[in-house]
């Protein structure tokens, strides 16, 4: 089936067939990627539509010493597959197979890791000036699709490669109008309308080469080549930058993209090629739905994908519904999101508030700034974004919205183990990096119902706020329709301990863990705390564990350093308290892709886990548990 592809292993291989092979092995490769993610899950659509991009550019540049960084990496199948990991794409995105995005620890053609947007060029203008700087000859590509290049990084970046007027470089605009969304924004119709605009551009170009092969009329031809840029003159916003722009053309016709890349090739200076895809090319559910078909799971290629089954909402989908319902009651709530509209739960809401959603496209500092100035004019913004995008804010999210008091939300999804996308998606530092910026509340629900809740309770706070929820279903709990503000600060105790003093452990459990850790605690007999508040944290409710306690656990979906359990500390060092404390969550290092299930088990952070490491930590202080039997806290089963 895939005869010239199994002859493939290295791109030394596919540049030693004959052009005339490289349209059979397109449809060999289209076919491959289509099969090998229907058995695995992964990114498709996006795959689909770099084939021939992947092929002519291993087949015209010289491969690993040319450098070509992808983004987003999640179009970057093809590339792998002719980079020596066909076989190894039957474990793509599972634990201990390779990454669904370029990694430079899996191959030296993997130059740089791009699994979030807009930073091919910046890292590709330090490769070229490297190489410039160090007497090396290569050529630099940054192939850039049309929602990451909505990110202002990607315009930073052009500012700075125009003032470098002989640099190998090129940037190739993959523009197949989609993102993981449609896209949005005055770029969008920007680059339609420079499709649009391709039979005054080859008019240009053709007169342009005409006219200076004949010294002659060399400066009619400059005078000719000024008018005509005024005619097609969507062309310049590149041009204007330093590039010397080409396209649009045809991203799917090699007897386009080979001829084209290698006369690029040849030229000196920055140069940007603006191809033309389609997502989903080749597979024609993929080519109608390329938002259902961008991340799927397992399918049957003949059948398609199947509606999902009826099972519990997401926390993803309480989000959708709460924001709707509040909407409903107050015009002045807004919804904002990066490019996520499907991935954070927006679709309801702008089907029914089309006026009050706001699509910014992968510009996540605009997306707060934007939202600070929402919250400063007397509306209440609630920003739908993904715990490793937040990171890409940190600046707006401390000088735009905390200094200035806004009482922006932040309903942050993804916060915690995210699975097959690995470290680069994993929420792994909220908790750190949120906590310590003053004026912020932060939140983490234990349950789906407490999710809403928590969200409404945000609403109510006087000040920017977040809630944090994790990724997938939550435990089946019943969601109330109800709105109840929950009193900021305040924890609950869940179990009670009934073994006498010398012989009690207590959990303080945030978010997701308080189910693992009431599981562990049977074992244990142990107290269990829901903290429910990571800031403002209940200290009460910690000072009265600490006192009738003689170990905390303390247990969170996020890294140790400078999480929850470190603030719990904190504030037990604050009032002279040293008990024995175990911090849990994750350790000192990026959290590997895989089933979540699986990677939060390697984490420590189910119930064996937990059981475990508080096992070898009794065992290392030479604790013992009895059977006896002791008088429970009057004061904790009062607050339970």
């Amino acid at each position: 089936m895939f005869e010239l592809l199994n002859t493939i292993d290295s791109p030394v291989d596919l540049r030693a067939l004959h052009v005339t092979a490289l349209g059979p092995l397109a449809a060999e490769l289209r076919a491959f990627i289509l099969h090998s993610v229907a058995k695995t899950g992964g990114h498709l659509s996006a795959n689909l539509g770099t084939v021939e991009l992947s092929i002519a550019l291993h087949y015209v540049f010289d491969t690993p010493n040319d450098r070509i960084v992808w983004d987003v990496g999640h179009q970057a199948y093809a590339h792998k597959i002719l980079t020596g990991r066909r076989e190894a794409m039957a474990g793509i995105r599972q634990l201990g197979g390779i990454s669904g995005f370029p990694r430079r620890c899996e191959s030296v053609y993997d130059t740089f890791g791009t699994a979030h947007s807009s930073t091919s060029l910046s890292a590709a203008l330090g490769m070229a000036l490297a190489a410039r700087n160090q007497a090396q000859q290569r050529h630099c590509v940054a192939v850039i699709g049309d929602g990451a290049v909505t990110g202002g990084m990607a315009y930073e970046a052009m500012n700075n490669v125009g003032v470098y007027k002989d640099l190998p470089l090129l940037v190739i605009l993959n523009d197949n109008d989609m993102s993981i969304s449609p896209p949005v924004g005055a770029l969008r119709h920007y680059f339609g309308k420079l499709t649009a605009n391709r039979c005054a551009l080859s008019v240009k170009e053709s007169l342009k080469r005409l006219l200076d092969e004949t010294p002659a009329v060399r400066e009619l031809a400059h005078q000719l080549e000024a008018q005509f840029k005024g005619l097609a003159s969507d062309a310049t916003l590149f041009e204007a930058l330093g590039f010397n722009y080409t396209g649009p053309i045809d991203g799917h016709n090699l007897d386009e993209l080979l001829p084209t890349l290698t006369a690029l090739k040849n030229l000196r200076g920055p140069q940007l090629l603006h191809i033309v895809t389609e997502k989903g090319h080749g597979y024609t559910p993929a080519a109608t739905n390329p938002v259902l078909y961008h991340g799927p799971g397992k399918f049957d290629p003949a059948h398609g994908i199947d509606p999902p089954p009826p099972s519990r909402p997401t926390y993803t989908q309480i989000f959708g519904d709460w924001i709707c319902d509040e909407a409903e009651m107050d015009p002045r709530i807004m919804a904002i999101t990066p490019a996520m509209r499907e991935g954070s739960g927006l679709v309801e809401f702008e089907r029914r508030f089309p006026d009050r959603y706001f699509d910014v496209g992968i510009a996540e500092q605009h997306a707060l700034t934007f939202a600070a100035g929402l919250a400063a004019d007397g509306l209440k913004p609630v920003v739908a974004i993904y715990s490793t995008f937040l990171q890409r804010a940190y600046d707006q999210l401390i000088h735009d919205i905390a200094i200035q008091n806004l009482p922006v939300v932040f309903a942050i999804d993804r916060a915690g183990i995210v699975g097959a996308d690995g470290a680069t998606h994993t929420g792994a530092f909220d908790i750190a990096y949120l906590r310590c910026i003053p004026n912020l509340t932060l939140m983490a629900p234990a349950d789906e119902n407490e999710c809403r809740q928590m969200l409404h309770t945000a609403l109510c706070v006087n000040g920017p706020s977040a809630v944090r929820y994790p990724r997938g279903t939550g435990n089946g709990i019943s969601v109330s329709t109800a709105l109840q503000a929950l009193p900021v600060g305040k924890g609950e105790v869940r179990r009670i301990s009934a073994r006498p003093a010398g012989y009690r452990i207590a959990f303080l459990a945030f978010g997701s863990m308080l189910i693992p850790a009431l599981e562990a605690a049977e074992t244990f007999d142990a107290t269990v705390a829901n903290m429910r508040f990571i800031k403002p944290l209940d200290g009460a409710l910690i000072e009265q564990l600490a006192r009738n306690h003689d170990l905390l656990v303390t247990v969170e979906e996020g890294c140790v350093m400078g999480g929850a359990g470190s603030a719990s500390l904190e504030y037990l060092a604050a009032i002279g308290l040293s008990p024995l404390v175990l911090q849990l969550g994750f350790s000192d290092q990026f959290i590997e892709h895989g089933a979540p299930e699986k990677v939060l088990g390697l984490c420590g952070l189910d119930a064996s886990g937990i059981t475990r490491s508080i096992e070898a930590f009794l065992s290392g202080h030479d604790m013992a548990f009895s059977n006896d039997d002791g008088a429970t806290d009057d004061s904790l089963r009062a607050s339970a």
